[in-house]
């Protein structure tokens, strides 16, 4: 053997006992660290350590409540996931790092936000504080397992740097949605009214509002409370609380008051957190976490470009090119291939990309406010096709929402107090009318304008293909320009050997070699 080679063996054998040395002193570490948590979660810790820990009732209390909150919650997530599969399948597997890049830029980096300065502000304001005050949310989940207080503080400055942050964030959460809920109720935008944001959507955008400040308000409490005992005692509590501080004189100088104030604080923090977390999915902010897959599973196709009806296209490719053999629809076994259904009548007959954008939809109005039929005093509104979507779902499907939505409007929608046929009362006609369909431009403004790209104008175009092709219920206009298509090869009521009849009176010596 040579001598290099002999030297890199060598090297090679003292590289490995030492990860073999460094692999079992972490796998100790980890084994103790499992072996503590054991012992703690079941009382039968006896070595002191830096961080108190007191294991009692409470804390058994606290975690049937979280498995009751969290669990509850993924049986609605896992409820609504059945309701969006019912739709036709549409491969969305291809494009990943395009669609992850998307989805940083306009979900996680708020890019389509920014088109209108003040409100998108604000909302930056609640998103960053409703990542960063989640984090506290952590320690709190930690503390009510295993009965310790402020688990984190070991982590020192940068302990205070959090908590410093979550309490400005706090207030000026609080700021933020005083300014939306003075737009929404006070200022009268017009984006905010409209006959499907009566009732219940209103109502609901209010809540949302009035929950975010009463966390904010346990937070501060909880601080408040906290710091102030400390201080009574002679302690000093870990981390900065630029707010609390200022509130303490409001508390009152008894430490078993401080103790009780602390713990409603606390309590009122995370069980607020967890019955929120149980209205979202009732709620237009569920986006907040639906946003994130409705835009990475968005369209890439240049807005301008329609999906095409693969059975037509089939058809179309056959009749051009004789040699084209037309692909067989697969069938189950023992039983023929269904009929061809074009467009959509209700919501099964959507992609399920399209009933994804439903309970995607933040109802902030923007597709509606640059509508340019709505602004025109038609009846469509993309954001009503968008809700009425969703609502037809959970009248379908059983709705497994704790909260079921109110029934806005007669004007599309039923009497809640009318006994109905679920598979006759369809999405179009039953919640959508026509007269919404045929007064959509095509212009895609609507999609544009959407800050979590959702694409009213697909499921415009699924229904209209079913009014044209299933029930030939076109408008007038548009049957006779269909007849001349088929008849003159042209929407015009010309014949093609008249089409020059315009150049008659200019000298064109041989018109046929013109056009050739």
């Amino acid at each position: 053997m040579a001598v290099g080679e002999h030297k890199s063996s060598k090297a090679f054998s003292t590289c490995k006992r030492q990860a073999k040395k460094i692999f079992r002193a972490q796998h100790r570490k980890l084994k103790a660290v499992i072996c503590y948590a054991y012992r703690v979660y079941f009382g039968l810790n006896s070595k002191p350590t830096q961080i108190p820990v007191h294991f009692s009732i409470q804390n058994i209390l606290f975690l049937l409540v979280a498995v009751a909150g969290f669990g509850l919650f993924i049986w609605q997530a896992r409820k609504i996931r059945a309701n969006i599969l019912v739709g036709r399948d549409r491969d969305m597997s291809g494009h990943v790092n395009e669609r992850l890049w998307k989805t940083v830029l306009v979900a996680f980096g708020q890019q389509k936000m920014f088109k209108r300065l003040t409100p998108a502000i604000l909302h930056l304001i609640v998103y960053v504080g409703f990542i960063v005050i989640n984090i506290e949310v952590i320690e709190i989940l930690i503390d009510g397992l295993f009965g310790t207080h402020r688990v984190l503080q070991f982590l020192g400055p940068l302990y205070s740097a959090l908590t410093g942050t979550n309490e400005i964030l706090g207030a000026l959460v609080v700021l933020a949605v005083a300014a939306f809920w003075w737009r929404r109720n006070v200022k009268g935008i017009r984006r905010f009214t409209g006959p499907e944001l009566r009732a219940w959507p209103k109502l609901d955008a209010n809540i949302i509002l009035y929950i975010e400040v009463a966390l904010m308000a346990a937070l501060f409490l909880m601080n408040s409370a906290d710091l102030k005992l400390h201080q009574l005692e002679g302690k000093d509590l870990p981390g900065a609380f630029p707010i609390s501080q200022f509130l303490t004189g409001l508390l009152p100088e008894n430490t078993t008051a401080l103790h009780a104030l602390e713990r409603v604080g606390w309590w009122a923090h995370i069980v607020g957190i967890l019955c929120f977390l149980n209205y979202l999915p009732s709620s237009k902010h569920f986006h907040i976490i639906m946003a994130f897959p409705n835009v990475y599973f968005s369209r890439l196709m240049p807005q301008g470009q329609f999906s095409n009806v693969d059975s037509i296209t089939h058809e179309v490719k056959a009749m051009m090119d004789p040699t084209y053999e037309v692909p067989t629809p697969p069938a189950s076994e023992g039983a023929e291939a269904a009929p061809t259904a074009f467009g959509a009548k209700d919501v099964n007959d959507l992609a399920w990309t399209n009933l994804l954008h439903a309970y995607s939809c933040t109802e902030c109005g923007r597709c509606t406010s640059v509508c340019p039929a709505n602004l025109t005093g038609k009846l469509l509104s993309p954001r009503k096709i968008i809700m009425d979507t969703r609502d037809r779902m959970e009248e379908k499907y059983n709705s497994p929402l704790i909260f079921n939505p109110n029934l806005y409007g007669k004007e599309a929608k039923h009497d809640p107090q009318e006994q109905l046929d679920k598979e006759n009362h369809t999405l179009l006609r039953g919640y959508v009318t026509p007269e919404e369909l045929w007064a959509c431009t095509t212009c895609n403004a609507c999609v544009e304008a959407c800050p979590v790209n959702i694409n009213p104008l697909e499921s415009i175009i699924e229904m209209r293909r079913f009014l044209v092709l299933e029930e030939s219920a076109a408008p007038n206009s548009l049957n006779v320009m269909f007849s001349n298509i088929e008849n003159n090869g042209a929407p015009w009521a010309f014949s093609p050997s008249d089409r020059f009849n315009w150049a008659d009176d200019l000298y064109v010596a041989d018109k046929s070699a013109t056009v050739a």
